[in-house]
């Protein structure tokens, strides 16, 4: 039997799986900055460059980029190319958006499934939160188009699997700009921005009480009001 020498690992490639697999376990979302260098370097015990040679090693596999004095920004697992086409689409054809809300009816409504399913107390608290601001914003007259994402992006972490995390942050990216034009311009009444605040209450505690078919029953009844809505928008601005 021959036995191969062992090789010391070298630091920084040992940073490097750590962040990789801090990526991987969803703590970090498309679009979000690691640390700086020099946090990293505090938080693992090493010298700046060994955490410099790591995020090189991370950047040249596609998971983050380097920006000159604008730290490093976690990279999506499931964009292809540079910019991001389908926003471009949409901003020139905003029914697309429609068609893509058709596809979220079908993975949202299984997110909220599999969230339900998986979902840590930590998951529970950050929906919580959320839907504290949001009920903020409702008694001050203030849209939550911001709020709203972050709560299905939550619901998608929450599942545990970061591809949908990372499928989900690439389409709200796309569809952010027509998602503030559809609030702006259709969610007007007290009563339109109640009855969506309802949803989200309803999601969440579905998903609170571990019910599975449940939350995925609310979720996809909350995107067919969303798509009802979006139409008229698309209808609105067609008629300008």
């Amino acid at each position: 039997m021959k036995f191969k020498p062992i090789k010391p690992k070298k630091v920084s490639n040992q940073i490097a799986d750590q962040i990789r697999d801090s990526i991987f376990a969803g703590d970090f979302i498309p679009g979000e900055k690691l640390p700086p260098e020099r946090e990293l370097a505090e938080m693992f015990g090493v010298s700046r460059p060994s955490v410099r040679e790591a995020l090189n090693m991370l950047s040249s596999s596609g998971l983050v980029m380097s920006y000159q004095g604008g730290g490093t920004v976690v990279l999506s697992l499931v964009e292809v190319g540079q910019g991001n086409t389908l926003s471009d689409l949409i901003r020139s054809q905003r029914e697309r958006a429609l068609k893509v809300i058709e596809v979220r009816k079908c993975m949202e409504s299984w997110t909220a499934y599999y969230a339900a399913e998986r979902a840590l107390p930590e998951d529970l608290c950050q929906m919580e939160e959320i839907l504290v601001g949001m009920e903020k914003n409702l008694a001050a007259g203030l849209p939550s188009e911001d709020l709203d994402a972050s709560l299905h992006l939550a619901i998608a972490r929450a599942t545990r699997n970061v591809i949908w995390l990372h499928l989900m942050q690439s389409i709200l990216d796309a569809i952010k700009e027509f998602q503030r034009g559809v609030w702006r311009a259709v969610y007007l009444t007290t009563e339109d921005r109640t009855l969506l605040f309802r949803h989200h209450v309803d999601i969440v505690a579905a998903i609170r009480s571990k019910d599975a078919d449940a939350a995925r029953s609310i979720m996809l009844h909350h995107l067919t009001f969303a798509e009802t809505r979006s139409i008229a928008y698309v209808a609105q601005e067609s008629a300008v």
